[in-house]
């Protein structure tokens, strides 16, 4: 479980697939993943944003970037929950793999660049971080994850979540307008 937490740990995904090694297992720069491999990039990419929207409620003192986070920690949590109830009632154990890994990866050093920032720079690097996030998880999730889902409840947990994380997109692109103006 705690992988499929680590998940969503990570902010700089956009490039995540174009960056991955060209190894066996990757056709054309695309992961095949299977089942386990995708409930743990799942969890992982939640937990990603989770983080990332704690560190904006302690830094931030901006009332729309402080709801937008609240609104991440608490949809991200629940997309975890159902995640992590759909694999126990499967019986399948995430694996952790070089997708997850990579968003790990890249977390980390989001969540460095993201505590190094104050007031308005905090936020602007927060939401620009945010918009670029859900455009790659968006992407990753309809191109990567739910066309390798074996599973059908697992793809259909997936395609629940889309317009949830479309709204989560549209609703940082609003923030980002008004902080920039």
């Amino acid at each position: 479980m705690k992988i499929l937490k680590n998940l969503f740990s990570t902010g700089s995904a956009l490039f995540l697939f174009a960056q991955l090694p060209a190894t066996s297992g990757y056709a054309q720069g695309t992961p095949q993943l299977s089942d386990p491999e995708i409930a743990s990039v799942a969890v992982t990419a939640n937990q990603v944003d989770i983080n990332y929207a704690s560190i904006a409620q302690k830094k931030s003192k901006n009332a729309d970037v402080l709801q937008f986070a609240q609104t991440m920690a608490k949809d991200h949590q629940s997309v975890i929950d159902q995640a992590t109830a759909l694999v126990k009632k499967l019986g399948v154990t995430p694996k952790d793999n070089a997708v997850s890994q990579k968003l790990n990866s890249d977390a980390a050093k989001t969540r460095k660049s993201l505590n190094g920032k104050s007031d308005a720079s905090f936020d602007k690097a927060y939401i620009d971080n945010e918009v670029a996030y859900h455009q790659a998880v968006i992407s990753t999730v309809q191109n990567v994850l739910i066309p390798q889902s074996q599973n059908a409840e697992l793809k259909a947990l997936l395609q629940q979540v889309l317009p949830v994380l479309r709204t989560h997109l549209e609703h940082a692109q609003m923030v980002q307008k008004k902080i920039a103006g």
